[in-house]
């Protein structure tokens, strides 16, 4: 096979996740979608800007990533 510069792409079949929030957060989450549609010209559900959400404060926490890390030191 030749070598090729893309690595093989990651699983990328989606896994759905059912949550239930406090009212307040519910509120502030239709408000985010609000605000999100305001500044980008786009209505975006909740369900589909929440994914995002997450990834982006997860990858910001040095301190989760740091810990990640460490549980994974021995998967090779």
């Amino acid at each position: 096979m030749p070598g090729i510069k893309l690595a093989k792409l990651p699983d990328r079949t989606p896994i759905k996740l059912a949550i239930t929030v406090t009212p307040d957060l519910h509120r502030a989450l239709s408000d985010y979608a609000a605000i999100y549609c305001q500044t980008y010209g786009t209505n975006e559900p909740i369900s589909e800007i929440v994914p995002h959400m997450l990834e982006s404060f997860l990858s910001a926490d040095r301190g989760f990533q740091k810990a990640r890390s460490s549980l994974h030191v021995d998967d090779t």
